[in-house]
């Protein structure tokens, strides 16, 4: 396996390994994403596993110890855990995330004490100001929160347009289909009546591209593509409402 490096904006790399015995036959990617700014900041840590082959790749953009801030969207191992790994390797760095993320796990996992933002916060990080969002269990978990580079309009939005397989680092085509694709096969997603509205309130940042955790990067007219995943959610949800499992 290798880690590769694409620049999808000015100054923000996808370092992205794809382990094909994952959703084999096709495969899967993990990707991480680097602000590169006066602070850098790294959204997703990867787990523990792929901390030598991600490490090396960003250690050819800078200096790892440069790091500053880690985030990622919630909870779980692709997305945090070689969160102390990195903690370990950049001293200065510090994980943020929404005040229930650190409430519920992060203020005990993280080595160090992580820093909690509001719903909305801004941060400047030196040249780019990044923005936190709460979209709690969007796409699965209580804690989950994603975040939005401005000067680029850059969503960084986790596992929502998880793709199988290996694709391009950035597409102008429609990810829709692979996306929901994805979800049949996974299930992943934790459908509410809360579901469509959070992912709407995403549309209305207007990003010119969505950061995919799994598969490609899309580049193009992220609102309305938000907006149709929301029509898609928004009709399972009342599928399964209509159709209720047997006791």
């Amino acid at each position: 396996m290798e880690t590769k490096i694409d620049e999808i904006a000015e100054r923000i790399f996808r370092l992205s390994t794809f382990v094909p015995e994952i959703a084999a036959p096709a495969g899967f990617t993990f990707n991480q994403f680097l602000i590169d700014a006066k602070e850098p900041l790294l959204f997703h840590c990867g787990p523990r596993s792929l901390f030598p082959l991600v490490s090396k790749a960003l250690g050819a953009i800078m200096p790892i110890e440069r790091l500053r801030w880690i985030s990622f969207g919630h909870v779980e191992a692709d997305e945090c855990g070689a969160m102390n790994l990195w903690l370990a390797a950049a001293p200065q760095a510090q994980v943020i995330h929404g005040q229930i993320a650190c409430m519920v796990s992060l203020n005990d996992l993280a080595d160090r004490p992580p820093r909690a933002l509001a719903d909305g916060e801004t941060m400047d990080i030196g040249g780019r100001r990044v923005r936190y969002i709460d979209t709690p269990h969007v796409p699965h978990a209580w804690e989950s929160g994603l975040i939005f580079e401005e000067a680029t309009r850059t969503l960084f939005c986790g596992d929502l347009f998880t793709q199988i397989g290996q694709g391009p680092a950035i597409v102008k085509e429609s990810v829709l289909d692979a996306a929901i694709a994805a979800e049949n096969a996974f299930q992943a997603t934790s459908l509410t009546p809360a579901t469509g509205p959070i992912i709407r309130r995403l549309a209305t940042l207007e990003p010119r591209r969505l950061a995919a955790m799994h598969g490609s990067s899309y580049e193009g007219d992220c609102a309305d593509l938000l907006s149709r995943l929301a029509d898609y959610y928004e009709s399972a949800l009342a599928a399964k409402a209509s159709h209720p499992p047997s006791a």
